[in-house]
């Protein structure tokens, strides 16, 4: 039989004290409550994009990143160019002069055989999907991993889909015919595979095209969608936009310098994996929005095609492209191969994959 004590007001105000007290110095010396001590670790990161359009590929993601960090680590964001030369981008994360990189890894020098294979490989790809489903789901994350762990002082982290490639120009573009003489800002790899139709690939600072093509030192881009060129104010310079591309998205990469990554505590590490993530499905619905709206209410670009069956006489090049591509080394064939099997199995699915 349990005798239960009575309790007079009094005891009952003092034990609750008590208790009140103990779970206060409780609460304070709880241990999951966690402050950064100490500076907080800095990191500085360039990006290949110019200012404007650095707003949104990669900006919002950087931000929300220094936010949950929670005062842990900062990274200090720069634009093209504003610390190093964009040729020079993939060595400076390699010499540790910068941290950290979000770039294709064909215009940032990568010393691998498959940066052919980034930015825009020709016909590679119809839609932004087709990017992290062949990173993801065909392989290529894997062969990634392996060319780039033959490089020492980089640890590459992750690709992601941006915009097509479209050429946008101050003369209009109807037929191939039209491409011959033409200078334009392209990345290495389109612009090799496009002198055989007579376009003349120019390289200059991203920040300088916009004034090359008001003076006349170029005819247009062929670096982007039509979203990047609202977006970065190429749109006011130039008069026509083909809607032929010779690719469907853009491939780009991040990289960290090795040791500062291995330095970083795992959950930082994780932290920024999913600021890598939040910034590729940004930029999935953000260009996905974007290429339909500036073609059909943008207002500055007057819209040109080349007929299908001609501008198949160019897809038609790019096989022999890839072809040649494929002769780099074994794991350059091996990614070819799965390229041709890809795009196969996309045209067999039928719509939405491919359309005839």
């Amino acid at each position: 039989m349990t005798i239960r004590k009575n309790i007079t007001k009094r005891d009952f105000i003092k034990n609750a004290g008590l208790t009140t007290a103990a779970a206060a110095t409780a609460t304070v010396a709880s241990p999951y409550v966690i402050r950064a001590q100490g500076a907080p670790i800095k990191w500085r990161m360039q990006t290949y994009a110019g200012s404007a359009l650095g707003e949104h590929v990669i900006k919002p993601s950087i931000e929300a990143f220094n936010k949950a960090a929670n005062g842990e680590m900062v990274i200090e964001l720069y634009y093209a160019d504003q610390l190093v030369p964009q040729g020079e981008l993939f060595r400076s994360v390699q010499k540790g002069t910068i941290d950290a990189a979000q770039s294709d890894d064909d215009s940032a020098a990568a010393p691998v055989d498959v940066k052919i294979f980034a930015a825009y490989f020709p016909f590679a790809s119809r839609y932004s999907l087709d990017v992290p489903a062949l990173w993801e789901w065909w392989g290529l994350r894997k062969i990634w991993e392996e060319a780039y762990g033959e490089v020492e002082g980089v640890t590459w982290l992750s690709t992601g889909a941006w915009d097509p490639c479209n050429f946008g120009t101050t003369k209009p573009i109807k037929s191939v015919a039209d491409l011959k003489g033409l200078r334009v800002y392209m990345f290495p790899t389109g612009g090799q595979f496009m002198q055989q139709f007579g376009v003349v690939p120019v390289a200059l600072p991203y920040e300088d095209v916009e004034v090359a093509i008001q003076t006349g030192e170029l005819d247009g881009v062929c670096w982007c969608g039509i979203t990047e060129m609202y977006t970065v104010g190429w749109a006011d310079v130039l008069k026509y936009y083909l809607t032929n591309n010779i690719s469907g998205a853009w491939a780009g990469s991040y990289f960290v310098n090795t040791e500062r990554w291995n330095a970083l505590p795992p959950h930082l590490q994780e932290l920024f994996k999913l600021s890598i993530d939040n910034s590729h499905y940004y930029r999935a619905h953000w260009y996905w929005w974007g290429e339909a709206h500036y073609r059909t209410t943008g207002g500055k670009l007057e819209l040109t095609s080349i007929p299908d069956a001609e501008w198949q006489t160019v897809a038609d090049a790019a096989v022999k492209f890839w072809d040649e591509a494929a002769k780099i080394s074994p794991r350059c064939a091996k990614v070819v191969e799965i390229l041709r099997n890809y795009n196969e199995t996309m045209a067999k699915a039928g719509p939405p994959y491919r359309c005839a």
